[in-house]
């Protein structure tokens, strides 16, 4: 009985939430309306989903040990406080803090739920496992101290302050085990009702999710760090460009997450809607499959980067969603090196390297890219470029659980991802493109990156491990430098070709909204004026 109420009463809040804007002019102050792709929403359990638009869904569901400011600073959120030594790190836990069922969040919520992540072994996994934790050995290298207090041993593969970073992300959100163990399905840990469900602790809680159509979330009164502004928050599905325009214009929206660079222009000078650009710290990149022969040969990977136009696709496709960069470290963090000039817009140069691997005429590949602004457009292209220069190439768009699909499983020719970075420095950006610890297909490693494209880099892998684990700023540094040239002399298959930035139109009725590199915007804060 309760459950049929329940369902009936979800379909009306969203039957409400979806009329907002045909019966009101202005959305509700105390509703937050966020217009933005959904497509690649296929999970909504953190130790599984990490499209960009369920990162930030599932940072309002959940709390991690600690948290990162849009600056790259790490300050508290269910860990109070924590102290780093040689070999581990002590974190104190919130007393107050509490999950949607009222239970209170114990040191060993924290320790299942890593555990959970490993043992998933998704995607996500990838996070605590380039460190590594494993599935094997986490359960040994994690201590609950007492119901607020837990340890976690280094694995002597990360250094401290770098393992924190990696507990910021909402990879290693901390979920309430008695609620998720209540519904596990043939030993499944409570996946298959994790991905429309929540069980976090954080101030929102989900109250219904239709894949690629809403998503509607109730705030939270008890929360623990203060009843969040806002009554709840309204995610629709409006990935046209030009709808979400209008829709915004019109106040049926108050963010737009997917406009094109040329509706993020018409409201340069708006006064009623604001852009934010956030620096992702992240790349659009071209991934070559390295099981495809042709794409194997360095030359002829080179010869594609030299068949790019990327200064016109950034002036005429990407304005603010990007620009040209080819080592996977943004220019203004520390230690980035130079682009190499070699790899810079010239088709003749590219015929030339076609010819000397012995494919004067070209050949026929496919590039696959999620059906997303600015992706399609960057692939059309990339598309034209290759046939500059003799290299036939079709253009296959998908839904994003279907391009996810085939990328993980290495079921491409050409594809476009996107990056993100979890830190402000080299590692942060550039890890997923320098560390594949095995690339044999037996690894079934589709969490990472490099895997996926069957690039073979054990030097650079080397490296990146060392850097990783490596205390002293300075040894740290110059192997960053390091790491970042051995990129560049192996003629990457995973190819920066833009530096990402995510640019949104806020309207000025919202305050407090502040975008963030690593998708983790914390809405409990955010208010709107009338």
């Amino acid at each position: 009985m309760r459950t049929g109420f329940r369902k009936v009463a979800v379909a009306a809040l969203i039957a409400s939430a979806i009329t907002i804007g045909a019966a009101q002019a202005r959305t509700p102050t105390d509703t937050l309306v966020y217009g933005t792709s959904l497509a690649q929403v296929i999970s909504l359990d953190p130790h599984q989903g990490q499209d960009v638009t369920a990162l930030e869904i599932m940072a309002n569901l959940y709390d991690r040990l600690v948290a990162s400011t849009p600056e790259g600073r790490l300050i508290p959120q269910l860990a109070a406080a924590w102290e780093i030594d040689a070999t581990s790190i002590t974190f104190h836990l919130r007393p107050e803090a509490r999950f949607v069922s009222g239970r209170p969040v114990t040191a060993d919520d924290v320790v299942w739920s890593l555990t959970r992540l490993m043992q998933l072994n998704q995607a996500p996994a990838s996070k605590l496992s380039l460190t590594g934790y494993t599935k094997d050995n986490i359960a040994d290298l994690l201590h609950v101290i007492d119901p607020h207090t837990l340890r976690i041993d280094l694995t002597g593969d990360v250094a401290g302050d770098l393992l924190l970073y990696r507990l910021s992300e909402v990879a290693t959100s901390v979920v309430d085990r008695d609620l998720v163990e209540a519904n596990d399905i043939d030993g499944d840990l409570g996946n298959a009702w994790l991905r429309n469900h929540a069980a976090g602790s954080g101030p929102f809680d989900l109250q219904a999710w239709r894949p690629n159509d809403i998503v509607l979330m109730n705030a939270r009164p008890e929360y623990w760090g203060g009843t969040p502004k806002l009554s709840r928050v309204v995610m629709r599905h409006v990935p046209e460009s030009q709808i979400e325009r209008l829709m915004l214009e019109r106040g049926d929206i108050d963010i737009a997450g997917a406009l094109s660079s040329g509706d993020i222009a018409y409201f340069r000078n708006a006064g009623e809607v604001g852009i934010q650009s956030i620096p992702t710290g992240g790349f659009y990149v071209l991934a070559m499959n390295m099981e495809r022969p042709e794409l194997a040969d360095p030359k002829v990977r080179a010869a594609i980067f030299r068949s790019i136009d990327y200064k016109g696709i950034e002036s005429a496709i990407l304005g603010p969603y990007g620009v040209e960069r080819h080592v996977p470290v943004p220019v203004d963090y520390a230690d980035a090196i130079p682009d190499p000039a070699d790899w810079s817009f010239d088709p003749e140069a590219a015929k030339t390297l076609l010819a000397e691997s012995g494919y004067p005429e070209g050949f026929s590949v496919t590039i696959k890219t999620i059906n997303q602004t600015p992706r399609v457009e960057i692939a059309t292209a990339v598309q034209a470029g290759l046939a500059r220069i003799g290299i036939q190439a079709s253009v296959v768009q998908g839904s994003g659980a279907d391009i996810v699909s085939q990328h993980r499983g290495r079921d491409f020719d050409i594809l476009i991802p996107q990056t993100g970075s979890y830190m402000p420095n080299v590692m942060g950006a550039m890890e997923q493109f320098s560390s594949n610890p095995d690339n044999s297909k037996d690894a079934n490693n589709a969490g990472n990156f490099v895997w996926r494209s069957a690039w073979d880099i054990p030097d650079l892998t080397k490296i990146t491990a060392q850097a990783l684990r490596e205390n002293d700023p300075a040894a740290r540094s110059r192997l960053f430098t390091q790491m970042q040239e051995q990129f560049v002399e192996a003629v990457p298959a995973v190819f920066p070709m833009f530096v990402r930035f995510q640019p949104i139109g806020v309207s000025n009725r919202v305050e407090n909204y502040n975008g963030h590199p690593q998708n983790v915007v914390r809405l409990d804060a955010v208010t709107k004026t009338e």
